[in-house]
């Protein structure tokens, strides 16, 4: 954990002097503006600290001020710094394909002021759109056929909310809106996938019981991600059982006799010491394959000894990157960033862009979700255990 906050810090200091060398280029500025515009970034820089301990203080309004200008200050500036990192490769081109052509192509690139103003109007537009694009929840709906449901049930439904990281940003407001599109989608089961809380679970008043409104007929089921455990894991456990959901911490449960519902803690019970100390596949295996096998698992990575032990999991943790471009950087690790794919000839993934934030309250082109699975019972040859449509 230490070693990835100095690399984050590290990156985010030197993302910071890229911009304020742009900055200078462009606008040719004096000592004065030039100190002025250096501590500013350098309280951005230590904004996300600043805000941790004074939230851990009780100062929870200078927290959440700290909270919305730092990390609304960190969108721009990874749009500003993704765009101009292109314009400069641009200008790189066109150069170094002058010198190759041995021809005047200068015409052709754009002037230090152009290459400062552009990326800053792109990330200023960007996040924008973003910040509004975030509050958009969008109802996804999956429908997955399958022979495995008992002759009493057509249809099953579950409902999967993920990464909401209610915490000083992500409130009141935010979560009944999502909650809306929960109830007006009806669910026969409820299920959060992870990171449902994201600050101190303390100061979370009320939250647990607009979640405790929704009463679906089979229940409430929900696992860890990262965020329950530096949140603090006793805080979040008790938040996540009095909004009405089951925890599941490496243990399966079988629900009225129709569907088996197994999942595990994200791996960062591992670095708090908090792990169950089972595998996935000592989880998975005593099942019964004749249910249907519900696997909840906040990070969509595939265990290679459990990838046929379950028929569908479900993921959230990568919000789609969130931010584009970071989608490409997210992809480079997680291949399934969203939607369904098939993971073997019997199983199903399913991974969430996210309900909420983390950090910016921003989301470019991975809009925020609430996903609909429908189960639909299908009489088919006892080879083919899942099948979609």
């Amino acid at each position: 954990m230490r070693l990835f906050l100095l690399f984050f810090f590290l990156i985010y200091s030197t993302v910071h002097v890229y911009a304020f060398l742009k900055a200078k280029a462009a606008l040719a500025f004096g000592v004065r503006t030039g100190l002025g515009i250096a501590i500013f970034m350098a309280v951005m820089v230590a904004a996300p600290v600043i805000v941790r301990f004074s939230e851990k203080a009780g100062y929870e309004s200078f927290a959440k001020v700290m909270a919305y200008a730092g990390y609304l200050w960190l969108g721009v500036l990874f749009l500003f710094f993704s765009s101009s990192l292109a314009v400069d490769l641009y200008r790189l081109v066109v150069y170094v394909g002058g010198i190759m052509l041995q021809k005047d192509l200068s015409r052709l690139s754009l002037s230090t002021r152009w290459a400062f103003y552009l990326p800053l109007l792109f990330s200023l537009t960007a996040a924008t759109y973003g910040y509004f694009e975030a509050k958009a929840i969008r109802v996804e709906n999956v429908a997955i056929n399958t022979s495995k449901l008992p002759a009493s049930i057509e249809r099953l439904r579950i409902v999967q909310i993920s990464d909401v990281h209610l915490g000083l940003i992500v409130r009141e407001r935010r979560l009944k809106k999502i909650l809306e599109k929960v109830k007006e989608a009806g669910p026969d089961i409820f299920i959060s996938t992870g990171d449902l809380v994201d600050g101190q679970v303390n100061k979370l008043n009320g939250l647990s019981d607009l979640l405790k409104g929704i009463r679906p007929r089979f229940g409430k089921y929900a696992i860890t991600g990262n965020h329950e455990f530096y949140a603090g894991f006793e805080q979040s456990k008790l938040f996540t059982e009095e909004a009405g959901f089951r925890l599941l911490r490496a243990e399966a449960v079988d629900v009225a006799d129709i569907i088996t519902i197994a999942g595990v803690d994200d791996p960062t019970a591992d670095a708090f010491g908090l792990s169950k100390g089972l595998t996935e596949k000592a989880v998975l295996s005593p099942l019964d394959p004749e249910k249907f096998i519900l696997f909840l698992k906040h990070r969509p990575l595939l265990d290679k000894g459990s990838a046929d032990l379950f028929d569908l999991q479900v993921s959230g943790h990568v919000h789609k990157g969130q931010i584009f471009p970071f989608t490409v950087v997210t992809w480079l690790y997680y291949p399934v960033l969203s939607g369904l794919a098939s993971v073997s000839a019997d199983s199903l993934l399913y991974v969430s862009r996210g309900s909420g934030t983390w950090g910016p309250p921003i989301r470019f082109l991975a809009p925020p979700e609430v996903t609909v699975i429908d189960l639909i019972r299908k009489v088919d040859s006892p080879s083919s255990r899942i099948k979609m449509p």
